[in-house]
């Protein structure tokens, strides 16, 4: 069968979902690979919640070669101008997962054409984005008998150029942890402000003191990111706030590091709070989301492989703050992720990304080619 991977994409771009949410989008790639297994009996499929797995059994395995394409949106109000934007008001594929899928069913079609020696695992997960979707999959025992022995998957990088395939033999993104901090103070009238404790203004100590966590705590070599994005305190001016609430994200390379910037932060906000006389509560949840750590020998092969391939302009690229939740997978199961450059000026989850369309039948043809060697 002949298989339109850019209307594919399209169709997908119009249908963004959040995590755990994606049924338009199940409900789309389990036709679609319905029509691309159709008579290949050495294929079996199960779905996991709103996830897809599709299990291509070899004819003499002696291991099981997985590929991973993530499923879900974002909740963005689009500004890209397509003549098929997303028809889910609020929502979409500012992240690429769109490509990503559509690249996923290219390498299925490509790879069931003929049976392959050893097997193959193609991924559809869902829940990227917000709930770390593979985690839950993988300790819900989703994989079973068909669990992978090596792991690949990609994704699109707008400031690199379609042909660009980026990765490196260690860390390729950071792992994440979520925070929100509330302190809790006694509300007032703005002219008594003895009679009340505003937790405001420790919110705001607190803010500016955990400047010092990067500045003063981190190895400059190592590195590290503490940002709170959001601060909610207070109802209008002449009101002293009882509690302020602030959500933010600490980026590291290393689950050590991660660790030693959650004691600082942690710390940070206990000292600013007895301070001030008052109660904070501290969340810290990392989620599944621990940095991406390449296998360094599967790396090296991957490497190798597309830098003997003259349309690969093969980047060894240092690891990005970015997070993934493909990091827990390789947490478990050894393997890789890389890079694709897809040439646009718009960064991700931005509303005008829009990645080139040229970079998907680059990405399955020489993908694909890559893969049928690691499952011969």
């Amino acid at each position: 069968m002949h298989l339109d991977l850019l209307q594919i994409r399209r169709d997908l771009h119009q249908i963004p979902e959040i995590g755990l949410e994606e049924f338009k989008t199940q409900a789309y790639l389990l036709d679609k690979i319905a029509a691309i297994t159709s008579g290949k009996e050495f294929v079996e499929q199960k779905t996991w919640r709103t996830g897809i797995l599709v299990f291509v059994k070899g004819f003499a395995p002696e291991r099981t070669i997985g590929w991973r394409a993530d499923m879900d949106g974002l909740p963005v109000v689009e500004e890209t101008g397509l003549a098929f934007p997303s028809q889910h008001e609020g929502r979409m594929h500012a992240c690429g997962h769109d490509f990503h899928m559509t690249i996923g069913l290219g390498l299925l079609h490509e790879l069931v054409q003929t049976q392959p020696k050893n097997n193959l695992l193609f991924l559809f997960q869902p829940a990227e984005e917000n709930a770390a979707g593979g985690m839950l999959l993988y300790e819900d025992g989703a994989f079973g008998d068909w669990k992978p022995d090596e792991f690949y998957g990609l994704h699109v990088r707008p400031d690199f150029k379609v042909g660009d395939i980026a990765t490196n033999t260690g860390t390729l993104f950071a792992g994440t942890c979520e925070v929100w901090v509330t302190f809790k103070g006694k509300g007032g009238h703005a002219a008594f402000p003895h009679q009340a404790n505003d937790a405001l203004v420790a919110a705001a100590y607190f803010i500016t003191q955990v400047q010092t966590i990067v500045s003063r705590n981190v190895d400059p070599i190592e590195g590290g990111v503490v940002t709170f994005g959001s601060m909610q305190a207070g109802t209008t001016n002449n009101v002293i706030a009882d509690q302020a609430k602030l959500h933010g994200t600490i980026r590291s390379l290393t689950q050590e590091m991660s660790l030693h910037i959650q004691k600082r932060l942690h710390d940070i906000a206990r000292g600013v709070a007895s301070s001030f006389g008052m109660e904070v509560d501290v969340v810290l949840n990392q989620g599944g989301y621990l940095p991406v750590e390449n296998h360094p020998h599967l790396a090296r092969n991957l490497m190798d492989f597309f830098e003997q391939v003259p349309a690969v302009n093969l980047i060894d690229c240092p690891p990005a703050m970015t997070g993934e939740d493909f990091g827990y997978l390789l947490n478990k199961i050894p393997g890789v992720m890389f890079w694709l450059g897809v040439d646009t000026p718009y960064a991700l989850h931005h509303p005008k990304m829009s990645p080139k369309e040229e970079a998907i039948p680059f990405a399955v043809e020489h993908i694909s080619t890559f893969l049928q060697t690691r499952a011969q």
